[in-house]
């Protein structure tokens, strides 16, 4: 942790999760958390980032692929990290079954104090890990906020599981929040509707002037009433966790600078390079101009570059 400010483009906001994957493939362990994922995905682009976590001391460690990746990290110790154990029961990548064995303690508003960005996103895995209060905080310091909607409606239950239940400070956090994320199963369950062009106009209809939503097939963007969509291309598919926390970085660190069009272009090519392998993303920028050029019909020359931000 340090006192002296720090000045990036983009902070990412959230606990640091000890993941347990299971699947047909086998079980595998591997160091998570919305806020690390979204802070490799932002650093492709090349912009500065911070990443502000919350862990247990002996997961300090965790930390250090961020450090290497050239991102800035602001350690808040926490008497336990969050265990989540994640099981894919089916070759459908949307169906999984989340248990929670542990969470870590919730941010206070001065956890972010000292911190100076262009933009936050606040990745927090269970509801009360990031209060209204410290959104407000982040309100008061100017800046665009972006925000993912698991980490309000995901409560644990008495089983252990995750489960989605009543939100009922959604209309006060949206009003808060610029660019929310969601995928089709949380914004079904928010608005009522499987329709996830709807579920995205009834989103923003609350407050956030662009609305990120992913599906199995892609990402669906609504930036000031207009849609723009991207499907995925991972060849092959082999690690969804952290799908959403790798499209919300990436088009949020594009976003910064392009329009939402190409940051929704820009942010599927990168998640579909993080789900051909588990963990954060960790291919180099040159990797995301042959997707881009390979699927989504631009070549290099024929695009801005996202990482001309720095």
């Amino acid at each position: 942790m340090t006192t002296s400010a720090i000045r990036c483009d983009l902070a990412t906001l959230g606990a640091y999760t000890k993941d347990t994957i299971v699947s047909k493939t086998g079980t595998r362990y591997v160091d998570g958390g919305g806020y690390s994922y979204a802070a490799h995905a932002a650093r492709v682009a090349g912009i500065r980032v911070a990443a502000v976590t919350r862990l247990a001391p002996g997961d300090r460690g965790s930390t250090q692929a961020l450090v290497d990746a050239g991102v800035y990290v602001v350690i808040h110790e926490s008497r336990a990290s969050t265990l989540m154990r994640l099981e894919y029961p089916t070759d459908n990548v949307d169906e999984r079954v989340l248990t929670v064995a542990a969470v870590a303690d919730p941010f206070e508003p001065p956890d972010i104090a000292g911190i100076e960005a262009r933009a936050w996103l606040v990745s927090a895995s269970v509801r009360g890990e990031v209060s209204l209060e410290v959104l407000q905080a982040l309100r008061a310091r100017g800046g665009i906020i972006g925000a993912d909607v698991q980490g309000f409606v995901r409560v644990v239950g008495d089983d252990g599981r995750l489960h989605y239940t009543p939100w009922p400070e959604q209309r006060a956090v949206l009003a808060l929040v610029d660019v929310l994320k969601t995928d089709a199963v949380e914004a079904e369950f928010l608005t009522g509707t499987a329709d996830i062009h709807r579920a995205a106009a009834i989103l923003a209809a609350q407050g956030p002037r662009e609305v990120v939503l992913t599906h199995r097939d892609g990402v669906l963007v609504l930036a000031e009433g207009s849609e723009y969509e991207a499907a995925f291309h991972p060849e092959p598919l082999r690690g969804r966790s952290g799908r959403g926390d790798t499209c919300i970085g990436s088009y949020l660190s594009c976003r910064l600078a392009q329009s939402p069009a190409e940051s929704t272009i820009w942010a599927a090519a990168v998640t579909s390079l993080k789900m051909e392998a588990e963990g954060p993303i960790r291919r180099p920028v040159a990797d995301v101009h042959a997707k881009l050029a390979r699927h989504y019909g631009a070549a290099d020359s024929d695009r801005r570059e996202a990482g001309s931000q720095t």
